[in-house]
């Protein structure tokens, strides 16, 4: 079954659907927000068995199956890149060739969780890094190189931007079990991978606010929006301390911010065919 049929299936309000122009879609990107009401087991693996997870309310393979489908993308797009020859040689190429190892590792050792927790991984989808036209990252003769690459490095900081917060919004649904410590072990190189790509890019290595930075697409602010919250547990960060209150872009940067499954599935949707 395609992977946006699933998608139409677990969609009470029916905002992807696989007929939906992308284009369209990517104008209305930032208002998914909490109205995308998608489901928390996005990709078909509702039937999975549960006898392996450590408790009834939360989901664990779910949780799993969301992080392999950002990590399948991951690692489809480094490999399209470092094929492209568009990479320059020296740091650059060294960079997004090691974070394609990383990303092949982590699709690797996802799918054998899935496998020992009695859950059939979900299958690769099908990607189009064009979002149905609105990018052409790999497209040298016909936005030039120089454009091409800096296309390459934008959606780069989405996606590892993307998979950050997504890493920590399922943490809830793995406490108790034996997925916990790896999946934040994995979150904590996804960090790593979003600050390299950054500096790539000639920007901070940590985000500012709700910025999503110089020269990124204004179809990716969704990957943004929230970052710029300054209450953590309770308390306003900014009036933390003595003397001199912690400015605004200081404390948002102290504290990141998670997206929801229902979140990440809407970005990563734009990108998926079937």
């Amino acid at each position: 079954m395609k992977i946006i049929k699933f998608l139409e299936e677990f969609t009470s309000d029916n905002m992807i659907s696989a007929k939906s122009n992308r284009r369209k879609a990517l104008g209305m990107f930032g208002s998914y927000g909490a109205k995308a009401a998608l489901a928390a087991i996005p990709f078909g693996l509702y039937l999975a068995p549960k006898r392996a997870y450590a408790q009834s309310s939360n989901d664990p393979v779910g949780a799993l199956q969301l992080a392999l489908t950002l990590e399948y993308l991951e690692d489809e797009f480094y490999k399209m890149a470092l094929d492209s020859g568009l990479i320059p040689s020296g740091r650059a190429q060294t960079v997004m060739a090691q974070i394609s190892q990383h990303e092949a590792a982590h699709v690797l050792f996802l799918r054998e969780g899935l496998e020992g927790a009695g859950a059939t991984p979900g299958p690769k989808p099908t990607f189009d890094f064009t979002a149905g036209g609105a990018f052409d990252p790999f497209n040298e003769n016909g936005i030039g190189a120089e454009t091409a690459y800096a296309q390459i490095l934008a959606l780069a900081q989405a996606f590892e931007d993307t998979g950050v917060r997504a890493y920590k919004g399922q943490a809830g649904n793995l406490i108790g079990s034996d997925f916990l410590k790896p999946a934040l072990q994995i979150h904590s190189v996804e960090a790593r991978h979003a600050s390299e790509i950054r500096r790539l890019r000639g920007l901070d290595g940590w985000i500012t606010r709700d910025e999503r930075g110089t020269g990124m697409p204004e179809a990716t602010q969704a990957v943004y929006n929230g970052e710029d919250n300054l209450t953590q547990g309770g308390v306003n960060v900014t009036s933390l301390g003595e003397g001199t209150p912690f400015s605004v872009d200081a404390s948002s940067q102290s504290y990141d911010e998670i997206l929801t499954g229902d979140e990440a599935v809407a970005i990563a949707s734009l990108f998926i065919t079937s």
